[in-house]
């Protein structure tokens, strides 16, 4: 069906105003944590995928990391394993981390690929135990309650964080114009596998490649203030006293820290943006508006 005038003409503004961002982007390594309403939505789930094959054909070169915990515990349901949270984090005893393994690096990872190679792109599907992408140690978690004087450390069993990152393997894949689609599942010293989030997976591979941008999909439309106002763009600094005054807490704290640790480590920018909304990938890069926050070490 052929467009109308008025609807070609926003087509070429929209093209218009992309233009200057592709020529700055052009070469760069963004990493995106995929995860949330994007990951279970069929118009989304394909909206990411056209974003990711649209940013690699005009000269991006974009990094996938997803998640997959509503997926693990519906498996988990049906196999009548029961799951048990602290802090957030489930915990992980050998049965659930073959169902970990299971989702994340089965299912979850090759429906990813799938996608992303059906609207026309070149994905490779892998986990952090492939080429020993992703070394990983024991995470201990720090408990604490009113009552008690000092935090206990818990051992909360395959739950890990990233040691070392292996960028030879992605440096290989990426100059051979794949786009790799990674699991956040690594690798002890010990062998053992290790259940890692992917908001910590994808920041930390953002810091080890100098990343132009870290890109995190939430349920949200990114930060907001204590008014329930968007916050477009942040310095570091801005954040820090978010967190201070209490407009950031809870379950957002851990995405916001690992955003600012990547920024602080030589990422350029990091981005919080809202997953429910379809290319939100490029109309957050491509667009002078975006769709969520954007925080930078600069002054805004």
């Amino acid at each position: 069906m052929a467009l109308t005038r008025s609807e070609a003409m926003n087509t070429a503004q929209v093209l218009s105003e992309a233009m200057p961002y592709i020529q700055r982007f052009v070469g760069k390594t963004l990493v995106v944590k995929y995860g949330g309403n994007a990951m279970v939505d069929e118009k989304l789930q394909n909206s990411f995928a056209r974003d990711i094959v649209m940013l690699k054909l005009v000269g991006l070169n974009p990094i996938v990391v997803h998640g997959g915990g509503p997926q693990i515990g519906d498996l988990l349901e049906k196999l009548n394993i029961e799951s048990h949270f602290i802090n957030g984090m489930r915990v992980t005893d050998s049965k659930t981390m073959d169902v970990v393994e299971m989702v994340l690096g089965g299912m979850v990872n090759k429906q990813i690929v799938g996608l992303i190679n059906s609207n026309g792109g070149k994905a490779i599907g892998l986990t952090g135990k492939d080429g020993q992408l992703l070394t990983a140690r024991k995470l201990r978690v720090k408990h604490k309650t009113p009552e008690m004087l000092a935090p206990e450390i818990l051992d909360i069993g395959h739950v890990g964080e990233v040691e070392k990152v292996n960028v030879k393997v992605l440096d290989m894949l990426v100059n051979s114009d794949f786009i790799p689609v990674i699991a956040p599942i690594g690798v002890g010293e010990d062998g053992m596998s290790y259940n890692i989030n992917a908001d910590l997976v994808a920041g930390k591979i953002a810091e080890v490649l100098k990343a132009e941008k870290l890109i995190l999909l939430t349920n949200i439309a990114g930060l907001l203030d204590k008014e329930g106002k968007l916050l477009t763009g942040l310095s570091t600094r801005q954040v820090d006293g978010l967190i201070e005054d209490g407009t950031i807490y809870g379950g957002m704290l851990p995405k916001i820290d690992c955003a600012l640790s990547a920024v602080k480590n030589g990422v350029n920018s990091a981005h919080i943006i809202d997953g429910r909304v379809e290319h939100s990938c490029m109309l957050e890069i491509f667009t002078d508006e975006g769709v969520g926050t954007l925080i930078t070490n600069r002054t805004l």
